[in-house]
């Protein structure tokens, strides 16, 4: 993260089924009762134009939407929501929880559609600003049990809506991912119970409070 930003930034990570929405709430909580002011959005999305852009690379009609097109479609709404949400918030002190963030881009479009990790981030290092998340939370759940808890919630988008060894590579993808840089991304067993899930995350959260 940038050298004059006040604020913590956190974004939480996993495949989808993970839980990452129920952990974002009680970590909120959580940096409340710290006194923080909290600002929580996602990916892609998170402002008009992040959301508008969301609708299109989610919709399950556009099938034909190319592997670069989507990544450069993720990057945009990532842009985006630096410039209006993220880089503003961190700037007066508060703290910011994203569902997904760049890291999201490397595991789906980087290592899952074949584009390449290093691809991924030298299209994305544009977007980020040179802000990077303190702490990033990944959510560790096999693909098959996140994309059956996904069946049960609502209708599936473009992105859920792929073939099991998608997903399989996505969550291979997160694995992978948290070995290369271990010292900011912490990864946890998703089939835990939620209060012990948010335990391990409020233990790695703390000592960014401290500070």
């Amino acid at each position: 993260m940038q050298e004059n930003m006040k604020g913590i930034f956190i974004s939480m990570e996993g495949p989808d089924g993970s839980g990452k929405s129920t952990q974002i709430e009680l970590l909120k909580a959580y940096l409340e009762d710290k006194g923080y002011e909290i600002i929580i959005t996602r990916e892609p999305g998170g402002t008009v134009i992040s959301e508008d852009i969301r609708r299109i690379i989610l919709n399950k009609d556009y099938a034909e939407m190319g592997y670069m097109t989507e990544a450069l479609l993720y990057a945009s709404a990532r842009a985006q929501l630096v410039t209006e949400v993220i880089k503003p918030a961190l700037e007066a002190g508060k703290a910011v929880i994203s569902d997904r963030f760049v890291d999201s881009s490397a595991v789906y479009q980087g290592m899952a559609r074949g584009l390449g990790v290093e691809t991924a981030y030298q299209i994305n290092s544009y977007a980020i600003q040179g802000i990077m998340p303190q702490l990033t939370i990944h959510l560790d759940l096999p693909a098959q049990v996140g994309i059956s808890r996904k069946k049960n919630q609502a209708e599936l988008d473009r992105m859920e809506l792929e073939a099991i060894d998608f997903h399989e590579r996505v969550a291979e993808g997160y694995r992978k991912l948290a070995s290369l840089d271990p010292d900011r991304i912490k990864t946890i067993d998703a089939t835990m119970s939620i209060d012990d899930i948010h335990g391990k995350i409020v233990d790695y959260v703390e000592p960014l409070v401290k500070k």
